[in-house]
């Protein structure tokens, strides 16, 4: 494998699939569009992309299509959460259940309209990869992952070999750091696969990981802190246990990462670059101890520990 890596004293943190979000209801299933704040088609206007598919949304209730209406001002509310320490810069978030719903957070970018990106001239967003549009580059034969170090956010890319979970050569195609992100969103609107990233200047885009434990990794490393608790102020078997755990993994397993839970105990989660896999990304090794530094086995964990 030919994996990016960060640079020297910048910190892995986690990697998994990304891409641009899918429309599930009715009038914008298998649909997505890219916007201007005035709501009008920007796809044309993106530097660098390949012509793409156009869609048009059918009338809720009726299977006569119809055109959305391009230069309609509708008005974007941004649902901005309460401020979480950050390394790297301050960003709100909201990181509820991934379960899915049939109520939407806003209709008129999930029922009537699909933007998976919402971008002034000018703005971050559009600076974004065209290879993270499916309809643009299949997953068939084209992977986009995004890789979260403690400094910024990455999107590689590489070709992609059906049964060679192993052949990732990386293409770095964009990046951003953390200090540019405002707000990090997740989104349960029907599958409940999907994350809305505000940048700094307003713009934003909604991608989906398709797997929970995907969307978990995002959760994990762009929302909620880094407060991680550095192996030398752990109790020596709290120590002991992190030490031993990232030992059992592969030779290039990094120095584990150790938070508290909610429930009190600590969970402990290595990354090790050649586990990576072009189907999940990074696999997600962690296990959990008790304050006493003892492994807990599956019966006695909490539910929420199981987050990969």
């Amino acid at each position: 494998m030919d994996l990016w890596q960060p640079d020297t004293g910048e910190t892995l943190l986690t990697r998994t699939p990304i891409m641009f979000a899918t429309g599930a209801a009715a009038p914008v299933g298998g649909m997505r569009w890219f916007r201007d704040t005035y709501r009008a088609d920007i796809q044309n206007e993106l530097e660098g992309w390949p012509e793409g598919p156009t869609y048009t949304a059918r009338s809720a209730g009726s299977s006569t299509a119809r055109t959305l209406v391009k230069g309609a001002v509708v008005g974007i509310g941004l649902a901005i959460g309460a401020f979480l320490s950050m390394h790297g810069g301050n960003i709100a978030g909201t990181s509820t259940s991934n379960a899915g719903t049939n109520v939407p957070d806003n209709p008129a970018d999930e029922v009537h309209d699909f933007p998976v990106m919402w971008a002034a001239p000018g703005t971050i967003a559009r600076t974004l990869p065209w290879q993270l549009d499916p309809g643009r580059s299949p997953a068939q034969r084209y992977r986009t992952h995004a890789v979260i170090t403690d400094r910024r956010l990455v999107i590689v890319g590489f070709d992609y070999v059906k049964g060679a979970e192993d052949f990732i050569h990386d293409d770095f195609l964009w990046e951003i750091p953390r200090t540019s992100l405002q707000t990090v969103e997740l989104r349960n609107f029907k599958r409940g696969q999907d994350t809305k990233i505000v940048f700094s200047d307003g713009s934003w885009c909604r991608l989906s990981s398709p797997t929970s434990a995907g969307r978990e990794r995002l959760t994990r490393y762009l929302i909620e802190p880094l407060d991680f608790i550095p192996l030398e102020q752990l109790t020596p078997a709290q120590r002991k246990t992190a030490e031993t755990f990232a030992a059992a993994q592969a030779a290039d397993a990094q120095t584990p990462f150790v938070k508290r839970n909610p429930c009190g105990c600590f969970r402990i989660e290595v990354v090790a670059p050649s586990t990576t896999v072009a189907t999940f990304g990074h696999p997600g090794l962690n296990t959990t101890m008790d304050s006493d530094g003892k492994e807990l086995t599956p019966m006695e964990h909490h539910p929420q520990d199981f987050l990969t």
